[in-house]
């Protein structure tokens, strides 16, 4: 009559400690590195550019800010993206 009660016990005892123990990872990774990427280095900010969109214009500028750090100490660099309008010329 025991093992009938221990045997459940068991069980759950050791799903709990399989999945306790898979913590999950996280990718510093980006499919685009375009707006993402992890150097000790600051990326060089690009150069800002007018889009003609038709009847208006936008100057884009683009600049890299440090939002944190990897766990193994590297800076995780991300592009921030600012759109004004302009007259076109």
């Amino acid at each position: 009559m025991r093992l009938r009660h221990a045997l459940p016990l068991a069980v759950l005892a050791a799903l709990t400690a399989g999945c306790a123990s898979s913590a999950i990872s996280p990718t510093y990774t980006s499919a685009n590195p375009d707006i993402m990427r992890i150097s000790d280095e600051r990326p060089a900010n690009p150069e800002k550019r007018i889009e003609d969109l038709g009847s208006y214009c936008v100057e884009v500028s683009e600049t890299w800010n440090a939002h944190g750090t990897t766990p193994d100490g590297k800076s995780l660099w991300a592009k921030d993206t600012a759109r004004r309008v302009v007259p076109c010329d």
